[in-house]
């Protein structure tokens, strides 16, 4: 198991932060201990458990693989978390902005898989640096598991090509796969535990293979932007405030939900959902949707 990386005061170091401008990324980095992560595992089945038949408009793994912020308070809670935020602002500075929230779980002895590519390459956000994704881990995320691979000083690449695959055993919206080799050599398998973060670029080059345990691998995924991010294929965009103060006005703000999945969250869903499919599945034919 990999040693955390030492915080100073739950911040990151300037030696850290340089470290995630070489590298594209970080960890593992512990900002809960681990009962915590496994009581908010716990809090997410409860909800899988009360929800999954509940006649909701869309699939339930529909809300958790796309923007579960707006229709989920756990979500928000984990998304806002100071602890997180705190080491989010090494990297994005005070201005923080939440502009998605999602499960990737993978099931116990399952196949799926997830192809390599980059983060930016259908948001419409350009290969902007201010944006990052952290991955909270809420059960074990290792190589048998199925843990993300990064390639290292990858995001220092434009954006690059990638082809669609619509693979059903890809978790991505597109089953999108860089076009570029990645030889298994140039791959860093990103070990990390309960209640641990990694973080990265999103123009850092990644995947990850099946799970072959036992357990579910579960991880809350949260994608970060600053206020300078902004939107430059949709005609709009939207974002939660979670720190700091927004000065430009790029991106619609919107508050948590009250409760989970109350009318008024399901609409907004919808709206934001369809805005950033134009652009997540532009120059598509498929008619499934994301994550339909």
């Amino acid at each position: 198991m990999p040693e955390p990386l030492t915080l100073a005061s739950g911040r990151l170091t300037t030696a850290l932060a340089n470290q995630y401008w070489q590298d594209g990324f970080l960890f593992p980095i512990d900002v809960m201990p681990g009962d915590e992560a496994a009581g908010l595992r716990a809090e997410l089945e409860s909800l899988e458990a009360r929800w999954q038949d509940n006649s909701l408009p869309h699939p339930l793994n529909t809300y958790k693989r796309v923007n579960s912020h707006c229709v989920m308070p756990l979500s928000c809670r984990i998304a806002s978390d100071p602890r997180i935020l705190d080491v989010v602002e090494g990297v994005l500075g005070p201005d923080i902005m939440i502009y998605g929230v999602e499960y990737f779980i993978k099931e116990a002895n399952s196949t799926q898989i997830v192809s390599m590519h980059q983060d930016l390459t259908y948001w419409g956000l350009g290969a902007t640096s201010g944006m990052v994704t952290v991955w909270l881990a809420l059960s074990a995320s290792t190589p048998a598991s199925g843990c993300m691979d990064f390639v290292r000083a990858s995001h220092k690449n434009p954006i690059l090509p990638h082809n669609d695959t619509f693979d059903d055993e890809n978790l991505l919206s597109r089953g999108q796969e860089v076009t570029a080799k990645v030889d298994a050599a140039d791959k860093t398998p990103i070990e990390i535990h309960p209640g641990q973060i990694s973080m990265h670029h999103g123009l850092t080059i990644h995947g990850s293979g099946p799970n072959t345990t036992d357990d579910r691998r579960i991880a809350c995924v949260i994608r970060y932007i600053n206020p300078d991010v902004v939107q430059q294929v949709g005609q709009r965009d939207y974002a939660m405030m979670a720190r700091g103060v927004d000065r430009n006005g790029n991106f619609i703000h919107f508050a948590p939900p009250r409760s989970e999945f109350q009318p008024e969250s399901l609409a907004l869903y919808d709206e934001i959902r369809d805005m950033q499919a134009t652009v997540t599945m532009q120059g598509t034919r498929n008619d499934k949707g994301m994550y339909a």
